[in-house]
Protein backbone atom coordinates (compact mmCIF):
# COMPACT_ATOMS: atom_id res chain seq x y z
CA UNK A 1 0.00 0.00 0.00
CA UNK A 2 1.08 3.18 -0.86
CA UNK A 3 1.75 6.07 1.69
CA UNK A 4 1.57 9.18 0.37
CA UNK A 5 -0.88 12.13 1.36
CA UNK A 6 -2.74 12.70 -1.62
CA UNK A 7 -4.89 10.41 -3.19
CA UNK A 8 -3.33 9.38 -6.79
CA UNK A 9 -6.09 8.37 -9.82
CA UNK A 10 -5.18 7.15 -12.94
CA UNK A 11 -7.09 9.05 -15.72
CA UNK A 12 -7.31 5.98 -18.31
CA UNK A 13 -9.59 6.33 -21.54
CA UNK A 14 -9.51 9.30 -23.80
CA UNK A 15 -8.41 11.92 -22.12
CA UNK A 16 -7.08 15.54 -24.12
CA UNK A 17 -4.73 17.74 -23.16
CA UNK A 18 -7.29 20.22 -22.75
CA UNK A 19 -9.38 18.36 -20.40
CA UNK A 20 -5.81 17.41 -18.36
CA UNK A 21 -4.52 22.06 -17.79
CA UNK A 22 -7.93 22.63 -17.12
CA UNK A 23 -8.07 19.64 -14.28
CA UNK A 24 -4.99 20.77 -13.52
CA UNK A 25 -6.02 24.67 -12.96
CA UNK A 26 -7.87 23.54 -10.04
CA UNK A 27 -5.90 24.15 -6.27
CA UNK A 28 -6.71 20.73 -5.76
CA UNK A 29 -5.59 18.64 -8.10
CA UNK A 30 -2.24 18.06 -9.62
CA UNK A 31 -1.60 15.43 -12.82
CA UNK A 32 1.65 13.42 -12.79
CA UNK A 33 2.03 13.15 -17.19
CA UNK A 34 3.41 9.56 -17.64
CA UNK A 35 7.14 9.88 -19.47
CA UNK A 36 7.77 9.21 -23.56
CA UNK A 37 6.36 5.90 -24.38
CA UNK A 38 9.74 5.28 -26.92
CA UNK A 39 13.21 4.64 -25.35
CA UNK A 40 15.89 5.72 -27.84
CA UNK A 41 18.11 2.46 -28.91
CA UNK A 42 21.92 3.48 -29.30
CA UNK A 43 22.89 4.63 -32.17
CA UNK A 44 19.59 6.97 -31.93
CA UNK A 45 17.53 4.72 -34.52
CA UNK A 46 14.06 2.94 -33.84
CA UNK A 47 13.26 4.00 -30.84
CA UNK A 48 12.17 0.88 -28.26
CA UNK A 49 8.58 1.48 -26.94
CA UNK A 50 8.79 1.57 -22.99
CA UNK A 51 6.66 -1.53 -21.14
CA UNK A 52 3.32 0.06 -19.64
CA UNK A 53 4.48 -1.33 -16.28
CA UNK A 54 7.62 1.27 -16.70
CA UNK A 55 5.75 4.71 -18.13
CA UNK A 56 3.01 4.10 -15.26
CA UNK A 57 6.07 3.45 -12.42
CA UNK A 58 7.82 6.55 -13.71
CA UNK A 59 4.79 8.44 -13.91
CA UNK A 60 3.59 6.91 -9.80
CA UNK A 61 7.18 8.26 -8.67
CA UNK A 62 6.35 11.32 -10.28
CA UNK A 63 3.03 11.75 -8.25
CA UNK A 64 4.77 10.81 -5.14
CA UNK A 65 6.84 14.25 -5.70
CA UNK A 66 3.14 16.28 -6.18
CA UNK A 67 1.35 17.55 -2.85
CA UNK A 68 -2.31 18.28 -3.48
CA UNK A 69 -4.94 16.53 -1.98
CA UNK A 70 -5.79 14.60 -5.53
CA UNK A 71 -2.92 13.32 -8.14
CA UNK A 72 -4.44 12.62 -11.45
CA UNK A 73 -1.56 9.65 -13.20
CA UNK A 74 -2.28 9.76 -17.49
CA UNK A 75 -0.08 6.43 -17.47
CA UNK A 76 -1.47 2.85 -16.06
CA UNK A 77 1.18 0.35 -14.88
CA UNK A 78 -1.34 -1.93 -16.17
CA UNK A 79 -2.29 -0.48 -19.44
CA UNK A 80 -0.54 -3.31 -21.77
CA UNK A 81 -2.41 -6.09 -19.28
CA UNK A 82 -6.00 -4.25 -20.09
CA UNK A 83 -5.26 -3.86 -23.82
CA UNK A 84 -3.93 -7.83 -24.08
CA UNK A 85 -6.99 -8.52 -22.13
CA UNK A 86 -9.41 -6.95 -24.28
CA UNK A 87 -8.53 -8.74 -27.00
CA UNK A 88 -8.62 -12.08 -25.65
CA UNK A 89 -12.14 -10.90 -26.76
CA UNK A 90 -12.49 -8.63 -29.06
CA UNK A 91 -10.75 -10.79 -31.60
CA UNK A 92 -11.31 -14.35 -32.72
CA UNK A 93 -7.61 -15.64 -32.10
CA UNK A 94 -5.92 -18.51 -31.18
CA UNK A 95 -3.53 -19.29 -28.55
CA UNK A 96 -0.81 -16.49 -29.63
CA UNK A 97 -3.41 -13.77 -27.85
CA UNK A 98 -3.41 -15.70 -24.89
CA UNK A 99 0.44 -15.85 -25.12
CA UNK A 100 0.38 -11.92 -25.61
CA UNK A 101 -1.59 -11.60 -22.19
CA UNK A 102 0.34 -13.99 -20.38
CA UNK A 103 3.60 -12.08 -21.28
CA UNK A 104 1.95 -8.79 -20.43
CA UNK A 105 0.54 -10.18 -17.07
CA UNK A 106 4.48 -12.04 -16.43
CA UNK A 107 5.97 -8.62 -16.79
CA UNK A 108 3.81 -6.51 -14.69
CA UNK A 109 4.03 -8.73 -12.22
CA UNK A 110 7.68 -9.13 -12.35
CA UNK A 111 7.55 -5.99 -12.00
CA UNK A 112 5.20 -5.38 -9.35
CA UNK A 113 7.34 -8.21 -7.64
CA UNK A 114 10.83 -5.91 -7.54
CA UNK A 115 8.70 -3.14 -6.18
CA UNK A 116 9.00 -0.73 -9.33
CA UNK A 117 5.30 0.20 -8.33
CA UNK A 118 2.60 -0.17 -6.76
CA UNK A 119 -1.39 0.37 -8.14
CA UNK A 120 -3.42 3.38 -7.88
CA UNK A 121 -5.35 4.71 -5.42
CA UNK A 122 -8.29 4.28 -7.96
CA UNK A 123 -8.72 4.52 -11.73
CA UNK A 124 -10.72 6.97 -13.30
CA UNK A 125 -12.24 5.33 -16.45
CA UNK A 126 -12.67 8.01 -19.22
CA UNK A 127 -14.83 5.84 -21.86
CA UNK A 128 -16.46 6.78 -24.79
CA UNK A 129 -20.54 6.05 -25.02
CA UNK A 130 -21.41 3.10 -23.49
CA UNK A 131 -20.14 2.73 -20.20
CA UNK A 132 -22.13 0.39 -18.61
CA UNK A 133 -22.35 -2.74 -21.08
CA UNK A 134 -18.92 -2.04 -23.10
CA UNK A 135 -17.64 -5.30 -23.36
CA UNK A 136 -14.56 -6.46 -21.92
CA UNK A 137 -12.75 -3.93 -20.17
CA UNK A 138 -10.31 -4.49 -17.22
CA UNK A 139 -11.25 -1.85 -15.35
CA UNK A 140 -15.14 -2.14 -15.39
CA UNK A 141 -14.84 -5.86 -15.31
CA UNK A 142 -12.57 -7.82 -13.37
CA UNK A 143 -10.49 -4.46 -11.59
CA UNK A 144 -13.97 -3.20 -10.43
CA UNK A 145 -15.57 -6.58 -9.74
CA UNK A 146 -12.35 -7.07 -7.12
CA UNK A 147 -12.85 -3.31 -5.48
CA UNK A 148 -15.89 -1.88 -6.61
CA UNK A 149 -14.90 1.30 -4.62
CA UNK A 150 -11.64 1.60 -6.57
CA UNK A 151 -12.72 1.94 -10.39
CA UNK A 152 -15.06 5.15 -11.36
CA UNK A 153 -16.25 5.64 -14.64
CA UNK A 154 -17.28 8.87 -16.91
CA UNK A 155 -18.68 9.05 -20.03
CA UNK A 156 -16.41 11.42 -22.13
CA UNK A 157 -16.77 14.69 -24.21
CA UNK A 158 -19.00 17.65 -23.48
CA UNK A 159 -18.14 20.98 -21.98
CA UNK A 160 -19.19 19.49 -18.42
CA UNK A 161 -16.63 16.91 -18.24
CA UNK A 162 -13.94 18.54 -16.40
CA UNK A 163 -16.51 19.62 -13.83
CA UNK A 164 -17.64 15.57 -13.72
CA UNK A 165 -14.37 14.52 -13.13
CA UNK A 166 -13.65 17.34 -10.23
CA UNK A 167 -17.22 15.92 -8.53
CA UNK A 168 -15.84 12.32 -8.89
CA UNK A 169 -12.72 12.99 -7.39
CA UNK A 170 -14.54 14.72 -4.31
CA UNK A 171 -16.88 11.56 -4.11
CA UNK A 172 -14.51 8.65 -4.42
CA UNK A 173 -15.75 6.53 -1.65
CA UNK A 174 -13.68 4.71 0.81
CA UNK A 175 -12.87 0.83 0.54
CA UNK A 176 -10.24 -2.04 0.68
CA UNK A 177 -6.90 -1.01 -0.62
CA UNK A 178 -6.39 -3.58 -3.66
CA UNK A 179 -5.48 -7.36 -3.43
CA UNK A 180 -2.07 -8.08 -4.15
CA UNK A 181 -1.18 -8.07 -7.89
CA UNK A 182 -1.12 -11.67 -8.60
CA UNK A 183 -4.60 -12.56 -6.87
CA UNK A 184 -5.76 -9.79 -9.38
CA UNK A 185 -3.78 -11.16 -12.53
CA UNK A 186 -5.50 -14.87 -11.28
CA UNK A 187 -8.65 -13.15 -11.16
CA UNK A 188 -8.07 -11.35 -15.10
CA UNK A 189 -7.80 -15.43 -15.63
CA UNK A 190 -10.84 -16.25 -15.21
CA UNK A 191 -13.24 -13.36 -15.53
CA UNK A 192 -16.02 -13.97 -18.01
CA UNK A 193 -16.24 -10.41 -19.72
CA UNK A 194 -19.03 -11.62 -21.68
CA UNK A 195 -21.19 -11.00 -18.33
CA UNK A 196 -20.27 -7.42 -18.49
CA UNK A 197 -22.69 -7.03 -21.84
CA UNK A 198 -25.58 -9.24 -20.39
Amino acid sequence: MRRETSTVVALVGEVSDRVLAELERSPNVSVARGPAEAIAEPGGQHPQPRPAWETGSLAMRAAARLRSPYVIVTADPLADVAAAWRHLWDEAGGPELSAVFETSAAEALAAWRAKQFELPDYYLLIAGEHVEGSGADLYLGPLRTARPHRVAADIAGGPAQVSRVLDTLRSLPHGPWWPPLDELVDSIRIFYAGGLAE
